[in-house]
């Protein structure tokens, strides 16, 4: 069986951002992947003027928080650096059974990279004069907005690439199973 691979385009965001990010580029690959009977369930970002779907499956819910939050304790320690997440699905199978070994091997059928570039946002240095000051706060606003403006755009691309990669790429799927399938979500060590 062959295993697919999605390198999903880089994306320059804040540490805010992870969260609003990483759940809806993860939410919307699951429930492109979700062959099993779900609820969708529209979820719009906190900071991102965007909307998406979930599965409405809360245990997996509850799973991609926890590797987020993993996820954003990792950029903590590690500051503006690239880092690449990997969600992978795949079959079990059973190996050659021994005398006290019940091996099963992991077959990978399909993986998604999501690159992300994590900026910590500029410190601004107060200036004496309130004028400064004020000079200084709206063009930091103005920077932001144009930022996450930009950040928008490319979430868009990314969700386009993974809509478009989901509908091209499905001989390699393997038979429907009652669940959803099996996946792991890897972060960096």
């Amino acid at each position: 069986m062959n295993c697919e691979t999605c390198q999903l385009k880089e994306l320059e965001l804040e540490l805010t951002e992870i969260r609003d990010v990483l759940r809806c580029i993860l939410h919307t690959i699951f429930f492109h992947r979700t062959l099993s009977l779900v609820r969708p369930k529209d979820v719009d970002c906190d900071f991102l003027d965007i909307t998406y779907v979930q599965c409405g499956l809360p245990e997996l819910e509850k799973e991609v928080d926890e590797k987020i939050d993993q996820f954003s304790a990792w950029v903590e320690k590690h500051p503006n650096r690239r880092s690449q997440i990997c969600l992978s699905f795949f079959d079990e199978k059973h190996r050659h059974p021994g005398w006290f070994v019940n091996k099963t091997e992991r077959i990978y059928w399909e993986q998604w990279f999501i690159n992300l570039q994590v900026m910590f946002p500029k410190r601004y240095s107060k200036s004496n004069s309130s004028k400064g000051l004020t000079n200084i706060q709206a063009n930091a606003v103005e920077e932001t907005s144009t930022r996450r403006a930009a950040l928008e755009a490319s979430i868009n691309e990314v969700l386009f690439q993974i809509i478009k990669f989901a509908n091209e790429k499905k001989d390699h799927i393997p038979a429907i199973p009652d669940r959803i399938f099996n996946h792991e979500i890897m972060i960096p060590r």
